[in-house]
């Protein structure tokens, strides 16, 4: 049996760790994308020792100019070819926009979309000349409406759910498939990477969804050919309709309420 490869950018915690772990038990060859160098090579250790594959660790901060280009050269030159791309690097800044610092945001919108049209325009290039492949995109529920406070961090995942279902009705009758993964909370560290207020998750006390169970879903949603999937079940499926039915002025009133500090 021929064995696939997958890329996995943000490999060395969260959802992307917990889809190496699952696609190393599919004998899936691996290559971890991440700037945690030492994280990323105890867990390709961890993965080597336990499965017949192989796993390859590419350091490197996305946040830099021609980050894509960089990793797309590295897998490149060691003769590799990527079956599964995943696109899951990605964090967000909570507060209101003018109270923070203009970089993060613009290194936010570098990573969440810029290294994300880089990798999926690379790779989708060589998957379209052998007429397979698949990627997966992360977005979120947040993708599906304005979040107050998480202005920036939203809108990049309202690019990523629109970019990728454009790529998959492009991409369906030539053998790639394309998924937007839309999860809501989870466990992972987002929020003290995003700088949430304890008194906002105390507020809301949301129930977080293990990453295991969202890349179950990922993975059964791609071998269904769906353009997206919103884990989490009928809570989160509920939240992304509610702009069908609600004026959206009232809606995003009603958000920036809930996610008040």
């Amino acid at each position: 049996m021929v064995q696939t490869t997958a890329l996995i950018t943000g490999a060395s915690s969260g959802i992307g760790e917990a889809f190496a772990e699952q696609l190393a038990t599919r004998q899936t060859n691996l290559i971890l994308v991440a700037r945690s160098q030492d994280k990323l090579y105890n867990l390709a250790e961890k993965l080597q020792a336990r499965t017949p594959i192989d796993v390859e660790v590419i350091v490197q901060d996305l946040t830099e100019p021609q980050a894509g280009q960089k990793v797309y050269d590295w897998v490149q030159d060691k003769g590799l070819s990527v079956d599964l791309l995943i696109n899951n690097a990605g964090f967000g800044d909570y507060g209101p926009l003018v109270e923070r610092e203009l970089s993060k945001q613009l290194e936010m919108v570098q990573l969440n979309v810029k290294v994300l049209v880089e990798l999926t325009h690379l790779f989708l290039c060589q998957m379209q000349k052998k007429g397979q492949g698949s990627i997966i995109n992360v977005s979120s529920i947040a993708g599906f409406q304005a979040l107050p406070y998480l202005s920036t961090y939203a809108a990049t995942k309202a690019f990523v759910l629109s970019f990728t279902e454009a790529l998959w009705a492009e991409n369906k009758d030539k053998g790639i498939n394309f998924l937007a993964l839309c999860p809501g909370a989870t466990e992972s560290k987002f929020a003290e990477v995003a700088d949430f207020p304890k008194t906002l998750e105390n507020k809301n006390s949301i129930r977080l969804a293990s990453a295991e169970a969202v890349v179950e879903d990922a993975l059964k949603a791609l071998e269904q050919n769906k353009s997206n999937v919103v884990t989490g079940g009928i809570a989160n499926n509920t939240i992304v309709n509610l702009s069908r039915f609600l004026p959206r002025e009232w809606l995003v009133s009603a958000v920036e309420k809930q996610f008040k500090a």
